[in-house]
């Protein structure tokens, strides 16, 4: 499975956020839209950097309250990995296990097209699971020949 095929299930809308923006706005955004991380980027196509919850409260235990007032570019994460839309499905769980981060950008020549996150993975693996569960339960029952 292709993370393009992940992408036409889920859908390609992608929430940003512009790196001025500040972290009690960024909170309203991840409220609103109920996502644990936000793209940061001046234009919504490119990716400037990325955003979760966890910098916010890393940002919070470090600094204190004040950190609501700064901006978005105070606390995201400007190196970011990113996947195109034909990497393997594996080598992306493979990527979020090793470095720890649970979301992905998905770009085309520079161009966001899309975020794949673990519970996106999770998803896809529980149906895959379920196809083959249900798929077996065919063979034992005898519905279904053994191929």
């Amino acid at each position: 499975m292709r993370i393009s095929d992940v992408l036409r299930v889920k859908g390609e809308q992608v929430i940003t956020v512009e790196p001025g923006v500040d972290v009690t706005r960024l909170l309203a955004v991840l409220a609103e839209h109920k996502i644990g991380a936000v793209i940061v980027s001046h234009d919504g196509k490119r990716v400037d950097g990325i955003v979760s919850e966890r910098d916010i409260v890393r940002a919070l235990a470090a600094r204190g309250a004040g950190v609501l007032t700064e901006p978005v570019s105070a606390i995201h994460t400007t190196q970011v990995r990113t996947v195109e839309p034909d990497a393997a499905l594996e080598d992306v769980e493979r990527l979020m296990t090793e470095h720890r981060f649970r979301h992905v950008p998905v770009v085309v020549d520079g161009i966001l097209k899309g975020v794949v996150s673990i519970g996106d993975v999770v998803k896809n693996r529980i149906d895959e699971l379920e196809a083959e569960r249900s798929s077996l339960a065919g063979y034992i029952t005898g519905e279904r020949e053994h191929p």
